[in-house]
């Protein structure tokens, strides 16, 4: 089991512990009716860094990792060597992803993105799976909702909670991008904090694409709120390196 185990597994050092990236895995996709092949990876940090994978994974059925949820990301093409690639980092929504809910324009996004790595020829979509609700997680993202269903907006909302507006955090995605990739990528993003992060962390952007879409008369308010005071871009998606 291990011989054929080994192969799929590498550990990247990160600031606490290590990440643990497997694949890649292939992974057939449906996309509007039509089949496309994506490579998949998972990953999971750990406290400890070791490269004794035998040990990781006889640590694996004691850890309940059903109760967490792991990020991962779809690769398609050779996302490695071309010269540009599309990326997309995509924080769950569990109401827009799997429910389709109208409230946001999440399932949208995550569609949208993939549709467009497809057509590129080439890119990733990293999912991010501690992110939900901007970073508050889904019981508090369900109180959040009956709060705006009170006149709060999105923004109040998870502040009157206690928590900031957006607490997401991109460093394990970034890492793994870099272990995936080192050329330069565009970036599929409404959200500057998303573009400040991968510069911070000295990523070369070539081009921001922006992904809007879906408005609808159930999402008008939180896509305004975005704008207005997540100050989220709705522009030409030029973007500056400098």
């Amino acid at each position: 089991m291990l011989e054929i185990l080994q192969d799929k597994i590498q550990m990247i050092e990160a600031n606490k512990g290590a990440i643990y990236l497997v694949g890649p895995i292939r992974l057939p996709v449906n996309l509007e009716g039509e089949t496309y092949v994506f490579q998949w990876y998972c990953w999971l940090s750990k406290c400890q860094a070791t490269d004794n994978y035998e040990e990781v994974i006889k640590q694996l059925s004691s850890a309940n990792l059903a109760e967490y949820q792991q990020s991962s990301v779809l690769v398609y093409g050779d996302f490695a060597n071309a010269e540009d690639a599309l990326i997309r980092m995509h924080s769950i929504c569990h109401t827009g992803d799997i429910f389709g809910s109208k409230r946001c324009d999440c399932g949208y996004q995550l569609k949208q993105s993939m549709k467009n790595i497809v057509d590129s020829g080439n890119g990733a979509l990293f999912y991010l799976a501690n992110h939900e609700g901007r970073g508050i997680g889904l019981f508090s993202k369900a109180m959040a909702y009956v709060l705006q269903e009170n006149g709060y907006d999105t923004v109040d909302a998870n502040e009157s909670l206690g928590f900031v507006d957006d607490s997401r955090n991109y460093d394990d995605a970034i890492k793994v991008l870099n272990t995936l990739r080192s050329k330069p990528v565009t970036l599929m993003t409404n959200n500057p904090k998303k573009i400040a992060a991968m510069k911070n962390a000295g990523l070369t952007l070539s081009g921001r694409e922006p992904i809007w879409g879906d408005n609808s008369e159930f999402n008008a308010n939180y896509l305004q709120t975005k704008i207005e005071r997540s100050g989220h871009l709705k522009d030409d998606g030029v973007c500056s390196n400098e």
